[in-house]
């Protein structure tokens, strides 16, 4: 049996990002807080504090891609902000596929005031549901 992770992931945006935690025993994300930092030095400010503060195992970003699963520009901008995470703290950083989340948020009226954080936490729930699917797989073989 694994030891239970605390895990912070991000929805990053050129202008916002996202930013949920949770939990690898109930699998569950919590929307923390969107960030909407002037620079890119009080973006990670803001992250250092909420590191502080929850003391994650590992990070997690969303990687926006194309429907068919392409890559476009923000794909890149979201890679480059997931290495400076992981060499600014030090943490390991695991990629999630975003195609669908903000998508599947933005039709619920009580989402739009922090869109970016609850999309976060579907990018969480969504990394907890593949590491328990491998952790089936490798059960089953």
């Amino acid at each position: 049996m694994p030891k239970p992770m605390t895990v912070m992931a991000f929805d990053y945006g050129t202008r916002r990002v996202g930013v949920a935690v949770g939990n690898s025993v109930t699998g569950n994300g919590q929307a923390l807080k969107t960030i909407a930092a002037p620079s890119s030095d009080s973006l990670f400010k803001e992250i250092e504090n909420l590191l502080k503060e929850w003391q994650p195992d590992c990070l997690v970003v969303g990687k926006p891609v194309h429907p068919d699963g392409t890559e476009h520009a923000m794909t890149a901008k979201a890679t480059r902000f997931g290495n400076q995470l992981q060499g600014r703290f030090n943490l390991a950083v695991d990629w999630v596929d975003e195609r669908y989340t903000s998508a599947v948020l933005e039709g619920e009226s009580d989402m739009q005031d922090n869109l970016d954080a609850h999309s976060a936490a579907l990018i969480l729930e969504q990394y907890f549901s593949e590491l328990a699917a491998k952790a089936m797989l490798k059960n089953v073989s």
